[in-house]
């Protein structure tokens, strides 16, 4: 049942004292201006935020609005769930652009090569969302949610670029493809939603894991166990905003100002003080994306 104040924003955290980065949020999915969202998230220490792309559309915007404010950085990509869609179609009309046509392998070659073309741009540090989704994605449109990941695990090497990972229910495939590729420099598990033991597989190859604010939910406490035993040095932060709002206001919007609040819990989750966890995370997160 959607609570009453399903559509009112959460209230502001106490700030930060230790600046921090939110590492995966939508500002275009997000009410209010991005200067409104970036001043909201700066006045309680959230002060770079990582805008993450998910069709071509999508990923214009992100390379747009970080060339136009210093505190974004951007990430492009078709989103897993969006490369069946450009190859089969969208009778439903399920993605943002509403119904479409079938456009075959060819259009996803031509989306793929508008990826490609915003991956050289300078303030473009990543290429993702991509990966994954086994929940949304029937077998027929597995094909071609592999190919596009396999190509954006290729953009993301040759830019230099981190490569974010969309994974949903879709461990071992994610982590198959990133083997038979060979994974970037720099690759992220944004939403980690892998338990303690992938947590291990995920450290052992030097993957960052970035938390969004399910990590908080009652029922998580796989993932509070995986943070347990992640390197402090490969754990972010995110908002994935507007999903995914921490604890206790889920069902609520989302936005980065609310990333104290994840930050908070996993700082407990670790057993050590907020400072030290923004201070990790902070360090982590400009080294995960070159900045």
């Amino acid at each position: 049942m959607p609570s009453k104040n399903a559509d009112v924003p959460p209230p502001l955290p106490a700030p930060l004292r230790v600046a921090v980065a939110d590492s995966h949020t939508h500002l275009d999915m997000q009410a209010g201006t991005v200067e409104e969202g970036l001043a909201k998230a700066a006045s309680v220490g959230v002060t770079t935020v990582v805008q993450v792309g998910c069709d071509v559309r999508g990923s214009q915007w992100a390379a747009r609005t970080a060339a136009e404010h210093e505190s974004v950085h951007a990430a492009v990509a078709l989103h897993p769930n969006e490369a069946p869609r450009i190859v089969l179609g969208d009778p439903d009309g399920w993605s943002r652009q509403g119904a479409r046509e079938a456009g075959g392998d060819a259009a996803l070659d031509e989306a793929l090569a508008e990826i490609d073309r915003l991956a050289s741009l300078p303030h473009v540090k990543g290429v993702g969302e991509t990966g994954l989704d086994h929940f949304r994605t029937g077998p027929e449109g597995m094909a071609a949610q592999e190919r596009s990941f396999r190509a954006h695990i290729e953009i993301a090497k040759r830019h230099g670029k981190a490569l974010v990972i969309h994974d949903r229910e879709a461990h071992e495939d994610v982590l198959r493809v990133l083997k038979e590729e060979g994974a970037p420099e720099r690759t992220v598990f944004h939403c980690y939603s892998g338990d303690a033991a992938m947590a291990q597989v995920c450290a052992e190859h030097g993957y960052f894991m970035s938390f969004a604010g399910n990590v908080t939910f009652k029922n998580a406490q796989g993932l509070r166990d995986a943070l347990a035993v992640a390197p402090l040095e490969l754990v972010l932060v995110e908002t994935d905003a507007p999903f995914l709002t921490p604890a206790p206001y889920r069902g609520r919007p989302n936005a980065p100002y609310l990333v104290p609040v994840t930050l908070r819990a996993m700082a407990k989750t670790r057993g050590i003080d907020e400072d030290a966890m923004a201070a990790a995370v902070s360090a982590n997160t400009a080294r995960a994306f070159g900045y």
